[in-house]
């Protein structure tokens, strides 16, 4: 104890500053990298900022997250992929600024969505379409069981029953958070629709424009041509500077302005595919079990064991119209016993094995009264009482009562009652139903009966079945199927990341990144026009890191990045190659082929304009090789024009009062080409008198063009506000 004691009167305030070190260090540590970083940083901690508005992480999350289960549910459940995530989230962010700046209207305006609609959307009997057509397993669960129709009353026992039962009737909480995301859009969404409407419920179509419209419609005119293609000049009598390419993009300047900044950049990509030493290691695999899989009597735990599929095996007979290999007819041909493989097919090596062989029909249409002694593993009646009832059903019919009539007395199948009993089950279906029922079904014959006893692990029973038709009968095969996968190994994955580490590593230079790519001959591709709100590039899909790469701070044009790996498919190294702050583009060398085409193709029609002008179409025509043709049927309403295609400017030349018939026009500037026009004829179909007929067809186009005006209004809001508004992004904070 005195040893002790001495060491704390002598060390102790020496201990005391070594902790007060190391605690102010780990206070410094947790600061640059964790959540109190905000505290010791300028960096803004929000995902936008919108005319003030901003938007914190974890509101973007929530939303996001909201956004994926709302995914999910309209999508029949089907996982959302990295490329359908990545359009998600920049629909997401488009909403959200979009939000922002409607709520900020809306409070100017003094708009609400007061508490009693908000409910209304809900529970009111004219709730919200979402509400309305809500889901669990496919079955609009608000909807009257008798009239089919939306029944208001069900959704607050529907939030009752999750209430009190939840953990029980929903234990992973999928169907509570599907019903909490479509609550929380639904009522979130009403300001922005009560907002829009103000605009769209504006959309009128005056009569007078309506009869403008018609009459266009009745407009039309046959004209002679000829066109001279861009070709028929050559490239070296134009020549095209840049201050000629600024000049078409002030002119154009619509066309070529940025609403946001964009970048862009040039990548070169490594595919991430299998090697040789892959593909044999998989053929090895087959060599080594072939033997195996002749011989094996169980079929169904050798092909669960071995192929990488999830539930291999199945007991579905194959027909030649539903074995979707090209193998098909060599895998019909063969015995029952027999294995072929291994051969290559989607993306893996298979090996196939006939398990049996049957002469079955392609569809079966039936009807049948279901009796159950189990549903849901719960008891109904005894098996006694269950056959006894189907008997009495069966009587009933032999004495002339009528199918549909006992189906409705007797049948405990809700899915076909309404039906008669009806269904139609094709061949792929007969592994999915019950083995007896499926079995009588496409065994038996049409026009005969059963009744059959089913077990299975959601209800049991006794069906009595009557086979109508049966269509496409015809040899099908049941088959063990081994499937391999053919995929990159670790190996051949570190082998393309080294070989994309030392390209990015060697050429961290724009000069020597170009000089790489064009010696070792890699293709180098464009990423062009990213947002910083991207979440996806053109070409390479979901690469949201690559988008904070490039947006990251102080980043200069010529920069070469790190290695990226995009999904499971490629690595990329990528150069940035421009930067367009808002406003008109700048000319970059990714720009610059297709602007440079645009103003030669101009410079063009001059000259052919000037060369040929107040010549007739038929010494055009001989001196440009060419033919003189014609077309009937040009509509003043339309910009397509029969034998020319997307025409605009030769329709309008061709309705123009001071272009006098049977001359010949200026040069017209099209697509491809220089037309040089003579119309033969205008005709102008006088419309029908008001009232009657006509007021009807006025009536039933307004429709028609208010309700397109009414979506367009919806979509041109949307845009204007937000180009207009003021948005700061943080890349690094998504």
């Amino acid at each position: 104890m005195a040893v002790i004691q001495t060491i704390r009167n002598k060390y102790g305030k020496i201990a005391g500053g070594v902790i007060a070190v190391a605690l102010v260090g780990f206070i410094v540590s947790d600061a640059t990298s964790g959540s109190i970083a905000n505290f010791f940083s300028d960096r803004d901690p929000n995902v936008m900022n919108i005319n003030g508005t901003k938007i914190e992480p974890k509101e973007y999350a929530e939303r996001s997250k909201e956004y994926e289960i709302l995914y999910s549910m309209y999508n029949q459940g089907r996982n959302i992929d990295d490329v359908s995530r990545a359009q998600m989230n920049e629909q997401l962010i488009q909403m959200m600024v979009y939000e922002a700046i409607v709520n900020e209207e809306c409070d100017k305006l003094g708009i609400e969505v007061s508490d009693e609609e908000k409910k209304e959307l809900i529970y009111g009997m004219n709730a919200d379409p979402m509400v309305r057509q809500f889901q669990i397993e496919g079955n609009q669960i608000f909807n009257d069981p008798q009239s089919q129709n939306f029944d208001p009353g069900r959704v607050k026992g529907f939030e009752k029953e999750i209430a009190e039962r939840g953990d029980r009737i929903d234990p992973s909480g999928k169907i509570r958070d599907q019903w909490a995301a479509v609550v929380a859009y639904v009522q979130r969404s009403a300001r922005v629709r009560k907002y829009n409407t103000l605009f769209s419920g504006a959309a009128y179509m005056p009569k007078a424009q309506m009869k403008r419209m018609m009459m266009e419609q009745n407009s039309l005119a046959s004209i002679r041509y000829v066109k001279v293609p861009f070709t028929s000049v050559s490239d070296n009598d134009v020549k095209v500077s840049d201050e000629d390419i600024k000049s078409y993009m002030q002119k154009h300047e619509a066309l070529y302005r940025n609403d946001n900044g964009t970048r862009g950049i040039e990548y070169v990509s490594f595919e991430i595919v299998p090697s040789s030493s892959d593909t044999a290691r998989v053929l090895n695999f087959f060599t080594e079990n072939k033997d195996e899989f002749v011989t094996t009597k169980d079929n169904e735990s050798f092909v669960n064991s071995k192929s990488d599929l999830v539930n291999s095996y199945t007991q579905t007979f194959f027909n030649k119209r539903t074995l979707t290999s090209r193998y098909a007819d060599t895998i019909m041909a063969m015995p029952v016993g027999e294995v072929f493989g291994p051969y290559y097919e989607n993306g893996g090596y298979n090996m196939v094995k006939i398990t049996d062989r049957k002469t079955l029909p392609d569809s079966v249409k039936l009807r049948h009264i279901l009796v159950k002694t189990k549903d849901q593993a719960n008891d109904v009646r005894s098996e006694e009482a269950a056959s006894a009832r189907i008997d009495s059903a069966i009587a009933a019919l032999k004495a002339g009562g009528k199918f549909d009539s006992l189906v409705n007395m007797y049948t405990e199948d809700e899915g076909s009652k309404q039906k008669g009993g009806e269904y139609t089950f094709t061949l792929i279906d007969k592994a999915g139903i019950s083995k007896e029922f499926g079995d009588f079904a496409f065994e038996g014959k049409a026009g005969e009966s059963k009744k059959v006893k089913v077990s299975n692990d959601n209800y049991a029973g006794y069906h009595y079945i009557e086979i109508l038709e049966q269509t496409g009968i015809a040899p099908s095969v049941q088959i063990a199927l081994v499937a391999k996968t053919l995929i990159p190994s670790d190996s051949t994955n570190n082998a393309l990341y080294g070989k994309a580490n030392e390209f990015a590593g060697k050429n961290n230079t724009a000069e020597a990144f170009d000089a790489t790519a064009k010696k070792e001959n890699f293709d180098k591709r464009i990423g062009d026009n990213v947002k910083i709100n991207s979440f996806a590039i053109d070409g390479l899909g979901a690469a949201r890191e690559v988008v904070k790469w490039m947006y990251k701070k102080d980043i200069k044009v010529g920069t070469v990045s790190e290695v990226f790996q995009i999904g499971n498919e490629r690595y990329v190294v990528a150069k940035l190659v421009g930067i367009n702050e808002k406003g008109l583009k700048k000319l970059t060398p990714t720009d610059r082929p297709m602007l440079e085409q645009k103003v030669k193709e101009e410079k063009k029609a001059e000259l052919i304009a000037k060369r040929y002008a107040g010549k007739a179409l038929e010494s055009i025509a001989a001196e440009t090789q060419q033919q003189v043709q014609q077309s009937d049927s040009v509509s003043l309403a339309g910009t397509y024009i029969p034998n020319l295609g997307y025409e605009p400017r030769v329709v309008g030349y061709t309705f123009n009062k001071t272009f006098q018939p049977n001359t010949v026009s200026p040069g017209i500037k099209g697509q491809g080409g220089v037309y040089f026009i003579t119309v033969l004829n205008r005709v102008i179909n006088p419309l029908p008198p008001d009232g009657g007929m006509m007021d009807q067809i006025i009536a039933q186009q307004r429709f028609q063009q208010e309700k397109q005006m009414r979506n367009l209004i919806d979509q041109g809001i949307q845009q204007s506000l937000i180009k207009k508004a003021d948005v700061e992004y943080f890349p690094t904070n998504f």
